[in-house]
């Protein structure tokens, strides 16, 4: 398989009437998740023309076609196509001219349409094809959303991760993915976790098997991609080591060269470990938020300390 977005894939996700059926799009990806409008290119300025990008014609590049003299019209077309462009999207419900279409059709290049504002489309075509096209990673956990934090619970096989996770879902939260945690760098501060497509709502429970979360729940209690903002990692319970009992300091993990903050939950019989990720959830919310428990209580030593002194 190669690589990139298919680009029947794009045409259904963003809803995009194929002008060119006898185009076949079996084969035909996208590889940069990036977009582009040929303003420059139907002036006849091909130099350092993005022809690898999604093409999107607006009101602006329509208007201006139809000024062209019909000869000019038709050099610029055979100048554009002869690129291999991957596809072209014209928005507005704008219509192209025949004669595009049938170059299109010759040269093997899709043109689609969208009923969207050129911007609204762009910005929403972008953000689409950042999560396809990011780097992505394929590890061993359960990806939980707690109170909108995306928690990421991860530890030995047979340590209960999946447990606590439904007993989150019974609580109310939202599964995105167990034993298999697709990850895609968006950006250098985001991480996104999703579920593959064979194991999507799916739970594995020892001794009982595969639970479906989705039909057993409903559909509220799932979701298809989630932010990973948490991770806690599961361990035995082990006396001769220290665990941390304050939090002044985050420790983090690392995937794809981001950190994430990481909190390593020691088991042992009688923790009741859904309402320790719901409490680290809402713990790190507030840090987000600028306050932080650890720091207040360090504060309150500190000033009780001075009192006495």
């Amino acid at each position: 398989m190669g690589q990139g977005v298919k680009i029947s894939e794009l045409a259904e996700k963003m809803g995009l009437k194929n002008l060119t059926p006898t185009v076949d799009l079996a084969d035909k990806r996208i590889t940069v998740p990036e977009v582009n409008r040929p303003a420059l290119q139907l002036t006849g300025f091909f130099d350092h023309f993005a022809y690898d990008r999604v093409q999107i014609v607006g009101y602006v590049e329509y208007t201006y076609l139809q000024t062209l003299e019909e000869d000019r019209k038709q050099q610029i077309y055979d100048e554009l196509l002869s690129r291999q462009v991957p596809c072209i999207v014209f928005s507005r419900n704008l219509e192209p001219e025949e004669e595009l279409l049938e170059l299109a059709r010759s040269r093997d290049i899709p043109v689609m349409q969208t009923s969207r504002q050129t911007s609204a489309f762009m910005g929403e075509l972008i953000r689409w094809m950042n999560v396809k096209l990011a780097p992505c990673i394929t590890i061993h956990g359960v990806l939980v959303d707690v109170y909108g934090v995306g928690v990421l619970i991860m530890g030995e096989s047979g340590i209960g991760k999946s447990e606590a996770a439904l007993e989150l879902i019974k609580r109310g939260h939202r599964l995105v993915t167990d034993d298999v945690v697709e990850i895609r760098k968006v950006s250098d501060d985001t991480l996104v976790g999703s579920a593959p497509d064979i194991t999507k709502h799916f739970i594995e429970l020892r001794g009982i098997g595969i639970v479906d979360v989705k039909s057993m729940f409903g559909v509220q209690c799932v979701r298809e991609t989630q932010n990973i903002d948490l991770v806690i990692t599961l361990e035995e319970w082990n006396r001769d080591k220290e665990y941390d009992r304050l939090g002044l300091e985050e420790n983090y993990t690392e995937f794809l060269g981001n950190k994430v903050v990481c909190h390593s939950i020691p088991i042992r019989p009688g923790r009741n470990l859904p309402i320790i990720m719901e409490s680290a959830a809402v713990n790190h919310r507030q840090k987000k938020m600028g306050y932080n428990a650890a720091q207040e209580l360090y504060k309150r030593v500190q000033e009780n300390l001075v009192r006495k002194g």
